[in-house]
C-alpha cells in the first residue's frame, strides 16, 4: 500500500549468507531514490533478529522510491521499492464510508489502508465515466497558433486560476481575459477576439456536489473489486447488482452493471475526458 506523504517508512530486509542463513553484517548500508532522482542514506539498525535490519525514513516527494540495501561480510544485497501518495490523493468517499459499505467491525482496523488503497481505484475508474468528481488543480498546455476558443482536456472544469503565454513575445492575458464553458471546457477571449497560443491554463476541475447516483456507484464497485480478496482470478459474473455482462474497454470486469446504469447519467459524451 502507498505511504502517506510524510508519514515515517519502516524499511526492513534479511541479510542472508551464501547458504541463505540469516547473518550478521559486518556493515548494513540503505539507499532510497526518490522519484526525482536525489538519494538518502537513513541510518540502519539490526533488530533483536540477528540478521534482520531495519531503517526509518520519512517520506518527503509523492511517487515511486526505490530502496537498496548492501551489506559486507557477507557481501549481500536486495532491492526493494514503495510509493508514496501525493498529500490529497483523490478519493470518492472517505475511508469511513467504505467501511460501513465493506461491513467492517469498528474494532476491525487491519484492511483500512488496503480499503483506502481500492478506493482510490474505484475514484479513478468512476472518473473514467463522468470526468473529475473529486476537486483539485490541473494544468492544460494548450498548443496552437490562433483560434477563437481553445478545449481543456477535462470536464466539468470549476474555474481557471491562471494562464501563461508559450510564445516569446506572444500577447500575455490575465484569468479575467477569458471565458470558460464548465461543461464543455471551450476557453474563449472575454473581448470576443482570437486567442493566440501556445498557452499553459490551469484551471480547478470536479464537482462542489457529488451527486447520489456517482456516490452509490462507488460504493458498488467498491463492493465488487473487494471481492476480488475471497478468491482467485478477476470479479465474476454474478446474478445480483454485482453482475458483469461483458467486459468495458479500459476496464475490463471491473465495473458492474448496476453501477454503470448509475453513472449513465452523467456519462461523459463519446471522445470527451
Amino acid at each position: 500500500m502507498p505511504f502517506d506523504l510524510g508519514a515515517t517508512v519502516r524499511l526492513t530486509a534479511d541479510c542472508l549468507d551464501p547458504d541463505g542463513t540469516l547473518t550478521t553484517a559486518t556493515s548494513a548500508t540503505v539507499t532510497v531514490t526518490l522519484p526525482d532522482g536525489a538519494t538518502a542514506t537513513p541510518p540502519t539498525a539490526e533488530t533483536s533478529t540477528p540478521g534482520r535490519y531495519q531503517a526509518d525514513y520519512v517520506s518527503a516527494v509523492p511517487g515511486r522510491h526505490t530502496v537498496r540495501w548492501v551489506w559486507s561480510g557477507p557481501a549481500h544485497a536486495y532491492t526493494d521499492m514503495f510509493d508514496v501518495s501525493e498529500s490529497a490523493p483523490p478519493a470518492l468517499m472517505s475511508l469511513a464510508t467504505g467501511r460501513k459499505h465493506l461491513k467492517k467491525a469498528q474494532s476491525d482496523r487491519a484492511d483500512d489502508e488496503e480499503i483506502r488503497d481500492w478506493i482510490e481505484a474505484c475514484t479513478r475508474a468512476v472518473e473514467q465515466f463522468v470526468g473529475p468528481v473529486v476537486v483539485r488543480s490541473v494544468s492544460d498546455t494548450v498548443r496552437f497558433s490562433t483560434a477563437r476558443s481553445v478545449a481543456l482536456s477535462l470536464i466539468p472544469a470549476l474555474d481557471i486560476t491562471s494562464v501563461t503565454q508559450l510564445r516569446p513575445g506572444g500577447p500575455a492575458y490575465t484569468v479575467d481575459d477569458l471565458i470558460l464553458d464548465p461543461d464543455t471546457g471551450l476557453v474563449e477571449h472575454a473581448g470576443g477576439g482570437r486567442l493566440h497560443g501556445p498557452l499553459r491554463i490551469t484551471y480547478r476541475v470536479g464537482r462542489l456536489i457529488v451527486p447520489a447516483n456517482i456516490r452509490n456507484a462507488g460504493k458498488i464497485i467498491l463492493q465488487h473489486l473487494w471481492r476480488t480478496r475471497q478468491g482467485p482470478g478477476r470479479p465474476q459474473r454474478g446474478t445480483d447488482d454485482y453482475d458483469v455482462t461483458e467486459p468495458l474497454p479500459g476496464l475490463g470486469f471491473a465495473i458492474p452493471n448496476r453501477a454503470v446504469q448509475l453513472l449513465d447519467p452523467d456519462r461523459l459524451p463519446p471522445g470527451v475526458g
